[in-house]
Formats: structure tokens, sequence, C-alpha cells
């Protein structure tokens, strides 16, 4: 049998996490959420600046852990583009306006921040940490010059997102440290 192709698992893996996002009620799915903040907080508490994300339609929300990490006095950033063909930066501040490709991010004059923990989106993570993303390259930019800083790497998503089958790698692809869901925090040794 053939392995699935990147953009093959991909398909699979969006549509298998819209579905399972369509099965639950807001207070079901503030609990699963909840309960990955509760899986990440001894990781935020070991960082001094967290990096995350504002989520998107299906993905899981890391916005309860960043504001557990901000209340014991981590800094929270999030990814921020100032030139669209660039790789984004995180600044530290809240998502409050939209940037070049509609996601939410802080405000220009905020400060530009190296995170030592980046909570990563994704649409699936296999058991070597290799991420399949949406595919436009964005975090794959971004995490070369991070890895190169020591960040702690972290892919966060609902549990069915952690692919059994092996993700296919590109030269380009930073496997990430670890995967957090509701379920746990899966480490990877690389």
């Amino acid at each position: 049998m053939q392995p699935l192709s990147k953009e093959s698992l991909r398909t699979a893996a969006l549509d298998a996490r819209k579905a399972f996002v369509r099965t639950l009620s807001d207070g079901e799915r503030a609990l699963l959420e909840e309960r990955l903040a509760r899986n990440l907080t001894s990781l935020c508490a070991e960082a001094r600046v967290v990096g995350g994300y504002a989520p998107l339609g299906s993905e899981i929300s890391p916005l309860l852990a960043m504001e557990e990490a901000r209340a014991i006095g981590r800094i929270v950033a999030f990814p921020a583009f100032d030139h669209p063909a660039k790789p984004f930066r995180f600044r530290a501040g809240d998502p409050l306006e939209a940037g070049p490709f509609g996601i939410m991010q802080p405000k220009p004059r905020t400060p530009v921040v190296e995170p030592d923990l980046i909570l990563v989106p994704l649409i699936a993570i296999d058991g070597a940490g290799t991420r399949l993303g949406r595919g436009k390259g964005h975090y794959d930019r971004a995490l070369v010059r991070l890895r190169k800083s020591r960040a702690r790497l972290v892919g966060i998503g609902w549990a069915l997102q952690r692919l059994t089958e092996t993700i296919p790698a590109d030269e380009w692809d930073v496997p990430l440290d670890a995967f957090a869901s509701p379920e746990g925090l899966e480490l990877f040794k690389h």
C-alpha cells in the first residue's frame, strides 16, 4: 500500500478535526480546553515567554493556558506579520487586530519577543514530532529560527490529531518536542 501524501493526510485530518469539533457542545469544548491548559501548566511555569496563537475554526484554543501563564508572571506573545512575505515574529500582547492573512495579532507597536515555549497549532502530528500544518509554510519558516534559539516547540491539538501513521517529512520541516492535548502530554525523542 502506498503511503498517503501530505496533501491527502492534511485533507483527511482537517475533515476529521472539523467533524469532531461539530460533535462538541460549547460546554464540552470548554472542558476539553481546560484539560489542555492543565496539561500545559508545568511547561508554562518553566517558561519565561510563552508564544501561542489565536485559534481559528476547529483549532483547539491555547488561550486559557496562556492566561494562566500570564497570571503567574509569564510574558505571553502571539505571531505577528509585519510584512506578508516575511516570517512572522512573536509580539508581546493580545491579538487585537487582523493581520495580512486575517489572523488576529498584536498591534505593531507591541514589543517583539523571543518565546522559550511555543504552543504550535497543527492539523496533525506523528510519533516523531513531524507536524502537518496548513501547508502555507508560515510556521516552518518561523520555527527554523526559533529552534536555533532553543525554544521548546509543543504542538497542541485534539487527541485525534495525533496520528499513528508517519507523516512524510520534508527537509524544511522542524520536528516538535512534544504534543499536548486534553488527554495528556507526549514528549518526543530526537
